[in-house]
This record gives C-alpha cells, structure tokens and sequence, in this order.
C-alpha cells in the first residue's frame, strides 16, 4: 500500500509489520449446503406430532398455515428447525418465498435470484398472497358489510376469551432448564388478552408496589363456554362462517383455534366443543383441506 502511495516506511516500522504478516486461506467448503429456494416455505412451531404431522401446535402459526390454504395456495413446504431468535421480530411464522414470486420485484431482481429468496413476517403475507391469487373484494368474501362488521366482533372474542381459556390450559414450565433457556416459545401474556386488565395481586392501598395479577379463572371460564355456544349457535349447518359461500380470514382463525382446542390436555376446554357436533364435523373437513396444502422437505443435503 505504501509502495503503491510512493511512501516509504521507515526500517523499524517495516521490521514491526513484518511480524505479523497477512496470510489468505482457501474458502472451507461445508458438506452440508442449503437447498436453493423453489417453493414457498412457512417457517412455524413444532407440530403436536412432528414425526406425522405438518399443522403447527402453535395457534398463532395455525391461523397463517390455514389462511394460506384456504385462499387456494397449495404444495407450500413447512419447517420447524428454526428457533423463535432466528425469525423475525423473534416471531413466528415466517413465510420464505422465491424472489420470482413476489409481486414487487422487478424483472432485473428476479433474473439475479440467486435461490436465497426473501423472508417475510406474517403480516405480509397476505400482501404476498393477493399477489399470487389475486386480491379479494372490499368485502373480504362475505356476504355484506354487515357480515364483514360482524367478523371483526368474532376476531375479538376468539383472541380475547376463547384465547385466554387457551393460555390458561396450558402448563407453564418451571424447569430449570426452562427458566435459563434461551430459546423459549413465549406466549403473550394473559393479561394482555382480555377484555378488562386484571387488578394486581397486592399493593393497592398499601406501601408495597403493585405486583403480579389477580386473575378471575371463574369468569375466563365462564366467558369460554359461552364464546364456544355462540360459535356453535351461528355456524348452525352452513359450510363457512357468517354464511359465505367461500373460506374468509375469520374461518382460518376459527379453524385454528378450534383445532389447538381439540389437541389440548385440558378436558374440560376440550369438552365444550366436542359436545357440539357442528364444530367438531366443520373442524375435521377443514383440517383436510388445510393439511393438503402444506408438504415436509428437508431442509440440508449433504453434497
């Protein structure tokens, strides 16, 4: 570099660098080498049985595995390898996807696609999925505006009370191992979910902070069964929910968690839907129609 400048560096200091000189070595090359990218692949939580199954145990990955299905994707690849820290925002699903699909891409950039692809977080994918299906009308598939008024009512009573029952049933790790672990599926919270903050445990009128809350299990309870007969009371026999005549976003997330219900240890959650019959007939025809969208590769090849 010096030589290059037409600088000259003095004898001491050339002495100096010359003990610790710059060596380059050959690239290593790995045995195992990263499939190039094809097909979309929906990055989720492990399954209720991984060695058989491609439906995610997680609620929130359910709900995006059914919308894409339900839309008419099909042949979409699914994994579970990957930890929450490695997702986006530490977040999952994830949906990863060939540069040549997606809508904003230019023609330059697909041309150079070199089988890496682009990730997207989940609340992108349905931008990605109108691209390659087409966007629906300003009345989301159903019916009318009333209808369309009415899912969001739904949408709130699912990841509200029907969505606390849920955290509440499952069992809360306290392994050590758990505890120091850092990769752990966190869930929101249960406060966070419903409707009224609960009060904390202690520290009102008194000179200790407020800490903890109290949750009403009673209530939650309550709330839980009767969010499921009304579920139950408005499917009545139609094919779709609020009577649309094609699968809407509110049919995915009922799906989803009707589904993670059915799967859950706790008898008396699971009890409240299989007593009616509807629910659990339109839960296993949508299960088929959802499972056959999604296939299991693997991911690495040895070369």
């Amino acid at each position: 570099m010096s030589r290059a400048l037409g600088i000259s560096l003095p004898a001491p200091l050339r002495h100096f660098f010359s003990l610790f000189p710059l060596y380059t070595h050959p690239a290593i090359e790995s045995p195992d080498k990263a499939r190039p990218l094809t097909s979309p692949t929906l990055w989720i939580h492990v399954p209720w049985s991984p060695d058989a199954d491609v439906l995610s145990s997680d609620v929130e990955c359910l709900k995006w595995q059914a919308y894409l299905a339900l839309r008419g994707l099909s042949d979409i690849a699914v994994r579970w390898d990957i930890a929450v820290d490695g997702a986006l925002d530490a977040r999952l699903p994830n949906l990863h996807v060939p540069l040549k699909t997606l809508p904003a891409a230019s023609e330059e950039v697909k041309a150079q696609d070199d089988g890496e692809g682009e990730l997207l977080p989940a609340h992108l994918i349905p931008e990605w999925v109108d691209g390659q299906v087409g966007a629906m009308d300003e009345l989301e598939g159903y019916v009318d505006q009333a209808t369309r008024d009415e899912s969001r009512a739904w949408v709130a009573l699912l990841e509200g009370n029907v969505h606390a029952a849920l955290v509440l049933s499952q069992p809360s790790s306290s392994s050590f191992l758990s505890l120091i672990s850092p990769y752990q599926h966190k869930t929101r919270p249960l406060e966070t979910v419903l409707p009224h903050p609960p009060a904390p445990l202690f520290g009102i009128s008194s000179l200790l902070p407020p800490y903890g809350t109290h949750i009403d299990v009673e209530a939650i309870e309550q709330q839980y069964r009767d969010a499921i007969a009304s579920l139950s009371e408005r499917l009545g026999t139609d094919k779709w929910f609020l009577g649309s005549s094609s699968p809407t976003a509110l049919d995915a997330l009922v799906f989803a968690y009707l589904h993670c219900i059915l799967h859950s240890k706790d008898h008396t959650l699971r009890f409240e839907v299989t007593r009616r019959v509807n629910l659990v007939a339109w839960e296993r025809r949508v299960q088929s129609q959802v499972r056959s969208g999604f296939r299991l590769v693997p991911v690495l090849r040895s070369s």
